[in-house]
């Protein structure tokens, strides 16, 4: 996007905005009809992206990235660059429903078990108003059916899309079939119907602030999660060790 400062980190494009200047410019694009792709990346999505080349290409092809995690922040400035702040996915997606309640954007769920998108959908449409819902489906399905999925959400007519899968299946989808789509914004939003319907909770603040919202994720799904989050960490921190090496060499 014009005007916006992108740094890399490791190979990685990550844009220099706060949740307010990206607010800003997803609504922009909206009232524009303009096509916007938004995704986040956390310390995860950036160790897979050097050796996945589909999800670092899904990544660049977008237009907003965005820091999800607060470790992206403070990789950016051990490795010398700047990030103003996190721009968490959850936190983003639900000031943008919001948004699309005092500004009449219609908005498509995808993702997640259908007991879980239709609870999101009735937390949201109670909160606000059912106006708002352009449509749901859940997250199950093989690859013969995308295009089918696709060309439900262009047909439903919506201004937003969030899309809650795993990394990388919503990045990959999304960019294999946003031109089919037509909806104006779309996003990957990970984990966070499970956090809007309950079946998870999320880390408090502090730990937010600290960069432990991993650790409390643990906590709630040991068995699933540990591994994940200690060989990832461990990847991350070896990544940006041999990063602030290359760049010192080069200075």
């Amino acid at each position: 996007m014009k005007n916006v400062k992108r740094i890399q980190i490791c190979n990685v494009p990550v844009d220099a905005l706060t949740m307010e200047q990206t607010i800003e410019l997803i609504d922009k694009s909206i009232e524009r009809k303009e096509s916007l792709h938004h995704v986040v990346v956390n310390a995860a999505k950036l160790v897979n992206a050097q050796k996945d080349l589909e999800l670092r290409a899904s990544i660049v092809d977008c237009d907003i990235i965005n820091a999800d995690g607060q470790s992206i922040v403070w990789a950016a400035r051990y490795l010398k660059e700047y990030l103003p702040e996190r721009v968490a996915g959850i936190d983003l997606m639900e000031n943008l429903v919001g948004l699309a309640h005092k500004k009449k954007y219609k908005v498509f769920f995808l993702g997640a078990k259908e007991e879980v998108v239709a609870k999101v959908v009735q937390i949201y449409g109670k909160k606000y108003n059912q106006d708002i819902i352009a449509g749901f489906r859940n997250g199950y399905f093989g690859k013969e059916e995308e295009l089918e999925i696709a060309h439900q959400i262009r047909d439903s007519s919506p201004d937003i899309l969030f899309v809650a899968m795993s990394s990388p299946k919503k990045e990959i989808f999304l960019n294999k079939y946003k031109d089919e789509m037509q909806v104006p914004f779309i996003m990957g939003v990970g984990g966070s119907f499970d956090v809007v319907s309950g079946k998870i909770k999320r880390a408090p603040v502090w730990m937010q602030d600290i960069g432990l919202e991993w650790f409390f994720r643990t906590l709630q799904e040991p068995g699933r999660m540990w591994k994940r989050y200690l060989t990832t960490n461990i990847a991350f921190v070896t990544l940006l060790f041999r990063e602030r090496r290359k760049l010192s060499k080069r200075r």
